[in-house]
């Protein structure tokens, strides 16, 4: 009973903070570049330019690379094979950006903020930009193409260097982390990205699709980008500014009454009875009688009998004219007296 108890309270609580209005938070906390976050860039680019350096080389790193490929870890643990084929999915790009644009556009309709949504397209496109450029200029083959046992398969026209499975995992789910609203969900959103990201490099190596050198410069990538995120700030500020300008000045001309211009109306002055008409401030007074209309034509009703019909008195009188008679009202000449 206890238990479901505060099962029941707990969802209440849920679902209570759902039902909120959004509200725009007062304070964002937004990371700054501090001299920490500086320190941690430097030491994470000299982290990558040294295997890059080691792999050049042909260096104990691609060695390394050669003997956890001919371990064949999919064969040695063929039990979880199933398992890892659903879990690298975890750092593919195309269904993690799906979750977690849903997750921080939710976050961004609560909170009356752009920021979450901008932030991770600000990643994505550093990500895309910096991988796929260190992709293609290194153009190293995977372990299922490689030619040459013991070479670093450098510049033979591969994508696989670095790992865009890891680095993809360290952004998407780092991102999370990057956004936290406290400190104590920032450490633990921290800790899970790095084992989720970790198990999805491990994932590639054991299915045989990258190399250990590949997971390790993806990784250092990834980072790379989160890092480097607080520079992009003041332009992700504009840009959200800049954003919500452009929706109030559309909301403004919807909501603009469509109302016709007024025409200006001049007044006419009428003269008052009996003043008189020498007077050059009193203008004529205005007929009363108006002009005549021209005549109505209704339009034809239904037909009815004759009977039926009002009677219509034609104007005028029906008699022939006669000469002898005259209008009435005009004098009449006096008729001559005959005596009888």
């Amino acid at each position: 009973m206890r238990t479901e108890r505060n099962l029941t309270r707990r969802l209440d609580r849920v679902f209570a903070r759902l039902d909120r209005e959004p509200e725009r938070p007062a304070h964002i906390d937004v990371p700054r570049m501090s001299r920490h976050r500086v320190v941690l860039f430097t030491a994470t680019l000299a982290f990558y330019l040294a295997i890059v350096w080691a792999v050049v080389i042909s260096s104990w790193l691609v060695r390394l690379d050669w003997q956890v490929m001919f371990f064949r870890p999919y064969q040695q643990w063929p039990q979880i094979h199933a398992f890892l084929d659903y879990y690298v999915v975890l750092g593919q790009r195309g269904p993690t950006a799906v979750m977690v644009a849903a997750w921080l556009g939710w976050r961004s309709w609560r909170q009356h903020t752009l920021r979450p949504l901008l932030t991770l397209a600000a990643s994505l496109l550093l990500l895309n930009i910096t991988v796929g450029a260190a992709k293609l200029g290194m153009g190293r083959l995977g372990p299922h193409y490689a030619t040459t046992i013991g070479s670093n398969e450098m510049g033979l026209g591969g994508d696989i260097f670095p790992s865009g499975h890891t680095a993809n995992a360290v952004v998407t789910w780092g991102i999370l982390a990057y956004l936290a609203s406290s400190p104590r969900a920032r450490r633990w959103l921290s800790a899970l990205s790095a084992v989720t990201s970790l198990g999805v490099g491990l994932t590639t190596v054991y299915l045989g699709t990258h190399w250990l050198s590949d997971v390790l410069l993806g990784w250092a990538a990834g980072l790379l980008i989160l890092l480097a995120l607080p520079w992009c700030e003041p332009l992700i500020t504009k840009v959200e500014t800049a954003l919500f300008d452009l929706r109030d000045r559309w909301r403004a001309r919807r909501s603009r009454p469509a109302t016709e211009p007024l025409v200006p109306v001049t007044p006419v002055a009428l003269t008052p009875r009996g003043a008189p008409a020498d007077n050059p401030s009193v203008r004529e007074p205005v007929s009363s009688t108006r002009a005549s209309r021209g005549p109505v034509h209704l339009a034809p009703g239904p037909h009815t009998a004759r009977s039926e019909r009002t009677p219509v008195t034609p104007v005028g009188s029906r008699r022939p004219p006669h000469a002898d008679r005259h209008p009435r009202g005009t004098s009449q000449p006096a008729r001559p007296l005959t005596g009888g």
